[in-house]
């Protein structure tokens, strides 16, 4: 059996793509631990490249459903030969996940840094999106991106500023996010330039914050982190929110209207965007 960084050399020289590896079995096993995978458990992996995780998911799991868009990968992916694997060759992002299988699923993902908003938003909703059927489906998540992301996932108010922003509120708001573990970059062949973090997303039953308008919220918080250097009053003008409205609201709940997105909580978002409501 050769080891894993020679099978992810075989494998990339063959195709020179640019994927990025997981070979470090320390890594690979607590993936298995943190997702805490039973033997009535069906685990959806997004992206498995050429099976790593994948053949220790399937000695855990009931069932496991790989999705992988890279067609070479799938190849490999079929050599794994087990009767509890599922390989699905399509994109996640066009994936409808409340159709693969009976029952609740977890997810265990290894994504590119450049869409991780994307999916994120494909599995949990956006903060407006109140009955996702993908979410519905998901018990909890754990995944795999670069270190930068994972900070900013697992962001608040008092973090430093850049950590904080429309990503955490999408990661937190239908999820309670934590970072698990710090992952080197030798954890990864070809080695990328970062490091990366393992998080675990567990899904709520209903959203971090109880509002009157999601929709509202979700416009306001877009506006409040729409730009950086300006202050919340602002950022809420010049995206089509009254002037007068704005001094309002924010007088009312005793914000200083030169404070900036990145300092209001969650919370004081979701009160910000009611009392700007009631307001129009």
């Amino acid at each position: 059996m050769m080891n894993y960084f020679e099978r992810a050399r075989y494998f990339r020289t063959k195709k020179r793509l640019g994927q990025n590896f997981l070979i470090n079995g320390d890594v690979i096993q607590a993936i298995i631990d943190f997702a805490d995978i039973h033997p009535d458990d069906t685990v959806v992996e997004i992206g498995p490249g050429v099976g790593f995780v994948t053949e220790q998911l399937v000695k855990h799991a009931g069932k496991v459903i790989a999705i992988e868009l890279d067609e070479e990968a799938v190849k490999e992916l079929e050599k794994l030969n087990a009767p509890n694997l599922e390989i699905i060759h399509k994109d996640i992002l066009k994936t409808d996940l409340s159709e693969l299988c009976e029952g609740k699923i977890k997810i265990v993902a290894n994504i590119p840094y450049y869409i991780t908003s994307p999916i994120i938003a494909h599995l949990l909703g956006e903060v407006d999106d109140l009955n996702n059927k993908n979410r519905n489906k998901i018990t909890d998540i754990i995944l795999m991106v670069q270190e930068e992301v994972a900070r900013r996932m697992t962001a608040d108010e008092n973090s430093p500023a850049k950590q904080y922003g429309l990503l955490t509120i999408l990661s937190q708001f239908w999820a309670q996010v934590e970072l698990l573990k710090l992952v080197g970059r030798k954890s990864f062949y070809p080695a990328p330039k970062v490091n990366s973090a393992l998080v675990k997303l567990t899904v709520r039953e209903k959203p971090l914050l109880e509002l009157n308008d999601y929709s509202h919220f979700r416009k306001t918080v877009k506006a409040g982190f729409s730009q950086r250097r300006k202050n919340i009053k602002n950022c809420l003008v010049s995206n089509g929110f009254s002037k007068e409205n704005v001094k309002n609201a924010l007088e009312k709940l005793g914000l200083d209207e030169n404070i900036r997105g990145e300092k209001l909580s969650i919370e004081m978002f979701g009160k910000l965007s009611e009392e700007l409501k009631n307001g129009q």
